[in-house]
């Protein structure tokens, strides 16, 4: 009989600390950044005034962040380094003892980061118009990555 596998496909509920967004302090370039997207968003450029404001900005507006980090000059090597600092930035995350136990407790689970926004690189968008889309869940396999490696 074969064993049943568990999906984790929404980072909300029981799962919402797998969200990038939540509340952790991640040290990059001298600088500490109040949740991953604040790290991985100053990550995308060389510019260290623009990399401080990003981490002045409160853990509850990650959002913001993000949209600034859509507007900022991308580093030119950013296709090339993106996943590395993702990987660097979780690692750091799950690193904290609370983090990690709550993702070592989800076994072997698959984790995909479903979502709505569209994000079929980071995630697997479900919604109607994405789906013929198969995500690529960057960020569901660097976590699972991650998990295997704690």
């Amino acid at each position: 009989m074969m064993q049943e596998c568990n999906v984790i496909n929404q980072f909300a509920g029981p799962y919402s600390y797998l969200s990038n967004f939540t509340p952790v302090v991640i040290y990059y370039k001298d600088v500490n950044y109040p949740t991953v997207e604040h790290a991985f968003v100053a990550s995308k450029s060389t510019d260290g005034m623009f990399r401080y404001n990003i981490s002045q900005i409160p853990a509850h507006q990650a959002g913001k962040a993000k949209r600034l980090g859509r507007k900022t000059r991308i580093r030119k090597d950013w296709d090339i380094v993106k996943i590395t600092y993702m990987k660097r930035f979780l690692m750091q995350k799950f690193s904290y003892d609370q983090f990690r136990k709550l993702l070592l407790s989800t076994g072997s689970s698959i984790i995909i980061e479903g979502n709505y926004w569209h994000d079929n690189d980071w995630g697997d968008c479900m919604c109607k118009k994405c789906a013929n889309i198969p995500g690529l869940n960057n960020l569901g396999k660097l976590i699972m990555e991650v998990r295997g490696l704690i």
